[in-house]
Order: C-alpha cells, then sequence, then structure tokens
C-alpha cells in the first residue's frame, strides 16, 4: 500500500513537471516508470514513446551538428537506449512480444554494449516464436472445427435432401396408383355362394 502511494505521488509530480515543460523527456520517462510500477502499460508506453520522440530528435539535432559533442550524442543514445529498453518491458508485461522485440532492438541500435537488453530480447524472441507457434496451432484447431461443422451442416443437408427426394418419389408412386386405378374399370364385386 505506502509502495503504491508512492508511485502515486510520484506520477502527479511527475505530471506537473511535464505540463511545466513539455520538452522535459526526463519527467515522460520517470512518469513512464511511474505508470509502469503501477501496472498501467497503456499510459506508460505513451510516456516513453514520447520520450523516444523528443530524443530522436535530438540525436539527429547532434548527428546533423559537426561542432556538436561527441559525449552529448553518446548521451542521447544511452538514454534513448533505455527508453526503449523500458518501453520492451512493458510490452513483456502485455505478453505483445513482437513488439518487445522490436523494442529491445531499437534498444540495441542505440546501446549495442547493453547486455541485459540483449538477454532480455533473446528471451522476447522466444516468447514471440512460442506465442506464434501456439497462435498457429489455434487458428488451425479453429479451422478444423471450422470444418467439422460444415461436413456436419453438409451431412444435414445432404439427409435433408435425400428425405425430401424419398418423399417426392413416394408421392410419385402414390399419384401412378392413383392414376392406375382411375385407369382400370372397376367390376361390380361378385359373391360366389
Amino acid at each position: 500500500m505506502f509502495k503504491d502511494s508512492l508511485f502515486i505521488k510520484a506520477e502527479e509530480n511527475y505530471l506537473k513537471a511535464v505540463d511545466m515543460n513539455p520538452q522535459l523527456y526526463e519527467g515522460n520517462f520517470n512518469l513512464g516508470n511511474a505508470y509502469t510500477a503501477q501496472q498501467k502499460p497503456n499510459e506508460a508506453v505513451d510516456q516513453y514513446r514520447k520520450t523516444a520522440n523528443a530524443l530522436e530528435m535530438r540525436k539527429k539535432e547532434l548527428m546533423d551538428n559537426p561542432d556538436s559533442n561527441s559525449k552529448e550524442l553518446e548521451r542521447c543514445k544511452e538514454e534513448l537506449a533505455m527508453t526503449y529498453h523500458n518501453t520492451g518491458v512493458v510490452y513483456h508485461m502485455c505478453e505483445q512480444y513482437d513488439k518487445a522485440v522490436d523494442a529491445y532492438k531499437q534498444a540495441l541500435r542505440n546501446n549495442p554494449s547493453d547486455d541485459e537488453t540483449r538477454y532480455n530480447l533473446i528471451l522476447e524472441q522466444q516468447q514471440a516464436q512460442q506465442q506464434q507457434e501456439q497462435q498457429q496451432q489455434e487458428q488451425q484447431q479453429q479451422e478444423q472445427e471450422q470444418q467439422q461443422a460444415e461436413q456436419q451442416d453438409m451431412s444435414q443437408e445432404n439427409a435433408e435432401q435425400i428425405l425430401e427426394a424419398a418423399m417426392q418419389d413416394e408421392k410419385d408412386i402414390q399419384e401412378r396408383v392413383q392414376q392406375l386405378i382411375k385407369v382400370q374399370p372397376q367390376k361390380p364385386l361378385e359373391k360366389d355362394w
């Protein structure tokens, strides 16, 4: 309970900081962390996305400027890597493994020496593969069930057609019998005593 209240208080403070200075990407990043701790994945991803967008623009500015400081560029990349890493963690929590894989790849593009991210990437790739296999099995099962249902429908439809054909044959036979009775002259019944 105490821990939850700390994250709620942190959320309030970071929201104030972001309202005061929306360009302050650290506020968005920390707000994303507070949302992650509170199990609010959509809000966390949104804040990390804002952070990543701001940092990507900053990185581009630094890369385009020949006079920029290389340490500042490296710091920007490091912060981008942390942002993408945390995004991957949130996607993992939501079992969106493909998105987690993409986030971890982005993190490694910005910090290739991050072993924790590399480890998480490998795990997420395995999870994503298992999830895809499970989805394929479920899809195959659904297709089989659909085929069985179609076959059952076809069997019932065939049975109905056979029944209709038999009833039509019976009706035709009865009509022929009636015609034969009408055609043959009726003889009076003679009593033989």
